[in-house]
């Protein structure tokens, strides 16, 4: 009887299997595995599973006026893998529909089959984050219906029916549902780990192609960049065309399609519109869906992304396929996942503009802050010499005029080191003539340095500090020399002051930003664009000793910006 029945109910298996397999396949599948699950997936899971359940009850085998059943499997399946919640509901669900069908075993069996949707989900929760395996799952389905049996022998009457009945259905069922629980998570691992597999190769390949439109997508989103991506996307992946539009119009359309789906055209297809104004992905499975306002369209299925920049949509990517209902759900994740990776190339496109716009309106700010006190003076130096030295006066209005006509007109980002000595010269034309003897200036300059492209307004800030805060806070005044020389791929340049020098303290502060004020601001403003243009390696280098001077290094990499004719 033993073996007949074992048989029997093994045989049941398969049906479970089955039904296994199909349910991997499907998009509930994948909600078991989900970190947080809503109210309705799990709803979805407990519906799925409470149906295994009670399947499992009808397919039964009537014996000893009982049912041997693989009833089990379904709701302790249900806890392992779904969790508690799914579980416990299941096995309820389950449980009390065997309750309703009668039998002196009704109770016992519905109350086992409760306990272990419970039980499992325990499990389920205890184990997180690794996922409880087969053996698991037989420890506890042949714990479940041995339970249930000592419920049969603890509360079924007649007592010798119930005797009867446990020898008859134990082990059984201990190894049906064993075998069926088993089946059941051994195709739901295999069919996980083959789902990990492929979105393992889908997340290579996402980043292989965000890997090589990163340069384009650091221009932005415009008919240039957006023409590049859709190629590289085009070629990488199995759809027939790809597209890429801002808000209004078609940036880049490469593929099947591309005879009327063209660059500058306005958003033709009711899907891009539809997305546009969600802000949610957009599955089209059929043409109808798509809504091209071209009758003779060959694209047929398409997903299309929205670009997000600073929250807000300003595009979209559009994956198009020459078939209908063309796409798995790995291909829609897949596109999902490659918008969202180029979202945050465009956030990077956008934060790296601003960084540039940033520096320039700095660079603006330096230029605009030449010192008040400096002009005043400049002025009264010039009204000083009017009459008792006209030429000289008239020499340094010229000299003012060329300073401030250098250091506030020029728009360019770079100048060649001439043109910035050209300002330094001017600066210090007025200053000599101002403060006289106390001020001797020394220059070094290699001739083949001259037409080295610098950043514009990187000497003159570090002269006049030396200048102001080194040598006239001396009574005695001092020297500036300013040496600029070829080393190796470098030009290297040095200012050095012979004047009263900058304290420990103050010297491990004065390149932070927003220390000081004057001079001290354009040296920070200075080390700070260095850095940004050339990499911290080539930031400033103060060297000074309190009472005897201050020495700035700094270096110009001449491959970085080339070199003018």
């Amino acid at each position: 009887m033993h073996d007949n029945l074992s048989v029997v109910l093994v045989s049941r298996i398969a049906i479970i299997a089955v039904i296994a397999y199909v349910f991997s396949q499907t998009k509930a599948f994948r909600l078991m595995f989900k970190e947080q699950s809503t109210y309705k997936e799990k709803a979805v899971l407990i519906l799925f599973f409470s149906s295994i359940s009670i399947a499992g009850t009808y397919i039964g085998i009537p014996t000893e006026n009982a049912i041997a059943n693989v009833r089990d499997t379904g709701s302790i399946v249900a806890g392992l893998l779904g969790g508690p919640v799914v579980g416990a509901a299941t096995g309820l669900i389950a449980g009390l529909h065997r309750i309703s069908l009668g039998g002196f075993s009704a109770e016992a069996c519905g109350l086992a089959t409760i306990a272990g949707g419970i039980i499992a989900g325990f499990i389920h929760a205890r184990m997180k984050p690794k996922a409880p395996d087969w053996i698991v799952g037989v420890i506890v389905g042949v714990g479940v219906v041995l339970g249930s049996m000592g419920l049969i022998l603890l509360i079924c009457n007649p007592y010798p029916a119930a005797v009867a009945l446990v020898a008859s259905v134990a082990l059984p069922m201990s190894l049906a549902n064993a075998v069926g629980i088993s089946v059941f998570m051994i195709i739901i691992h295999n069919a996980r780990e083959h789902q990990t597999r492929i979105g393992a190769l889908q997340t290579h390949k996402a980043l292989k192609i965000a890997n090589a439109a990163l340069p384009y997508f650091r221009q932005g989103l415009n008919p240039v960049s957006a023409g590049q991506v859709a190629v590289t996307i085009r070629n990488m992946t199995s759809a027939a065309a790809v597209a890429i539009t801002n808000r209004e119009q078609v940036l880049a359309h490469v593929g099947l399609g591309e005879e009327h789906h063209r660059p500058g055209n306005l958003l033709m297809t009711t899907a891009t519109k539809s997305c546009m104004d969600t802000g949610q992905i957009t599955v089209a499975q059929n043409a109808g869906e798509i809504g091209c306002c071209e009758p003779t369209c060959p694209l047929k299925s398409a997903v299309v992304v929205p670009l997000f920049c600073r929250d807000e949509v300003v595009g979209t990517l559009k994956l198009y396929y020459g078939r209908e209902e063309a796409m798995t759900a790995l291909d829609i994740e897949f596109a999902q996942g490659l918008g969202q990776i180029f979202c945050t190339q465009l956030e990077l496109a956008n934060l790296e503009r601003m960084t540039e716009l940033a520096a320039k309106a700095e660079l603006k700010a330096l230029r605009a802050q030449i010192n008040p006190h400096f002009l005043f003076n400049a002025l009264n130096t010039i009204v000083s010499l009017c009459r008792t030295n006209p030429e000289e006066a008239r020499r340094l209005i010229i000299e003012l005029s060329e300073f401030f006509r250098r250091s506030l007109k020029t728009s360019r980002d770079f100048v060649t080191i001439k043109e910035e000595l050209e300002l330094v010269d001017s600066y210090l034309a007025l200053e000599k003539a101002r403060f006289g003897a106390r001020l001797t200036i020394v220059k070094t300059v290699g001739d083949e340095t001259l037409n080295v492209l610098i950043p514009a307004f990187t000497l003159q800030p570090l002269v006049e500090n030396a200048v102001k805060h080194g040598l006239l806070a001396k009574e005695e005044g001092g020297t500036v020399h300013i040496a600029v020389a070829r080393t190796g791929g470098d030009v290297a340049i040095t200012i050095t002051d012979d004047g009263q020098g900058i304290s420990r303290a103050t010297l491990s502060q004065v390149l932070v930003s927003g220390f000081g004020k004057g001079a001290g601001v354009g040296l920070s403003n200075v080390n700070e664009r260095l850095k940004n243009i050339y990499g911290p390696k080539h930031a400033l280098e103060i060297e000074s000793v309190e009472g005897r001077g201050t020495v700035v290094h700094l270096s110009i990499p001449t491959a970085a910006k080339g070199v003018v004719a």
